[in-house]
């Protein structure tokens, strides 16, 4: 039964208004450490929370298998309200740093039942084509991810007060829960957990080639939230080591980060024609090359091949990301699909913040210029999930 036209729209639409909460918080939070009074430590625990809050909510989510025992639009559509809830609540003035830490936990926790079963719900539409779809989803959480920069760079100008970066938001994940709500039905290919199973977040990784293929979605994510949390940083340092450089970095940071979803899209028609493991090998090899050959494009001067040497990464690094999502999605028995894409997402989120925590460790220890080239670890380990024996028909 193919899925309607409007099916994968509303989807990649909702996805997008309801990802914009990740880093709302982010892109205001100079604002929110001068309006509450924080220290400037309070910035990393501030962003560490809605990681937390999402590996948490994975975590749990998968263990008590909620996106197969219950309708995925349903859970949607109350975690889509919860996290605007929780998104707005920031900006009562009573808020101090343990209020707004676990604002931001709660609004990482509320994301576990959008990221993850917004592609349970693409998965119960799309069988063939199912990288394809996945292509345009996350595509739609790299935008919605960058959005709220956006917002901050119009509230910059004077046309936009922060705290209407964080109303607007809030709204969108309103919005986007809703349509999912009102027009997007359980899928014609969703097969329901009719009992618990509280091993079953477990077992998945049983199968072999269910296991390769999170392997390869863990290499990747060891570097991409790493790299994304650290642009700003790589062209900082490009501008001590050649002072006449002068960049836009909020607006640089955006588009790098940005175009990474229309790799995301053209990735899933590639992976048409040369197939999905291939074509996730293919931009895990070149972002872990990029990882490897950081070191001279932050040395050499011109800014301009910096730029698209960052651009040509950005799209590299979160090309894979759908690909390899699908991979686990088409590795798991159809019942438990839904619990295997929510932990795998747990222990890939986990994963990221031992990587961001690791740079920024070594960001005190050797020279900058070499922070990225550490990142490469993940592509490397990776590959080789993929392609050692006995994960061929991944």
């Amino acid at each position: 039964m193919p899925a309607e036209r409007h099916i994968l729209p509303i989807i990649v639409f909702s996805q997008f208004c309801c990802t914009s909460l990740w880093f709302a918080g982010n892109a205001v939070m100079a604002d929110l450490l001068l309006n509450y009074n924080l220290n400037a430590s309070a910035l990393g625990h501030l962003t560490s929370a809605v990681q937390f809050g999402f590996i948490s909510g994975t975590l749990i989510f998968a263990i008590f298998g909620i996106a197969d025992r219950f309708s995925p639009s349903k859970v949607f559509l109350v975690c889509a309200l919860l996290g605007a809830v929780f998104n707005f609540s920031i900006i009562s003035e009573g808020n101090t740093l343990n209020s707004l830490l676990f604002l931001r936990f709660l609004t990482g926790f509320s994301l576990a039942g959008i990221y993850p079963v917004g592609m349970k719900i693409a998965t119960d539409y799309y069988q063939k084509g199912l990288g394809t779809s996945l292509g345009f989803l996350v595509g739609a959480l790299v935008l919605g991810t960058a959005f709220p920069h956006f917002l901050k760079d119009i509230a910059a100008t004077g046309a936009l007060p922060w705290k209407t970066v964080l109303i607007t938001t809030s709204l969108l994940s309103v919005l986007g829960g809703l349509l999912i709500f009102c027009f997007i039905p359980d899928g014609p290919y969703r097969q329901p957990k009719l009992k618990k199973d509280f091993s079953a977040a477990f077992n998945v990784f049983r199968n072999s080639r269910f296991r390769a293929a999170a392997f390869g979605y863990f290499g990747h994510m060891w570097e991409l939230y790493a790299f994304w949390a650290f642009v700003p940083v790589a062209l900082q340092i490009y501008q001590k080591i050649h002072p006449g450089a002068i960049f836009n970095i909020p607006l640089l940071s955006f588009l790098v980060i940005g175009s990474g979803g229309f790799a995301c899209v053209i990735g899933g028609y590639v992976s048409k024609k040369i197939g999905t493991r291939y074509t996730a090998a293919t931009a895990l090899f070149l972002s872990g090359f990029c990882c490897l050959i950081s070191p001279l494009l932050l040395l050499q001067n011109s800014p301009t091949a910096l730029i698209i040497f960052l651009i040509f990464w950005g799209f590299m690094v979160v090309a894979d990301s759908p690909l390899f999502s699908t991979l686990v999605a088409q590795n798991a028995i159809a019942e438990s699909r839904g619990t295997a894409l929510t932990i795998t997402n747990s222990i890939g989120f986990g994963i990221t913040i031992i990587s961001i925590q690791l740079i920024n460790l070594l960001m005190g220890i050797i020279n900058p210029i070499y922070l990225f080239v550490f990142l490469a670890i993940g592509p490397a380990f990776g590959l080789w999930a993929i392609f050692r024996k006995n994960s061929s028909e991944v």
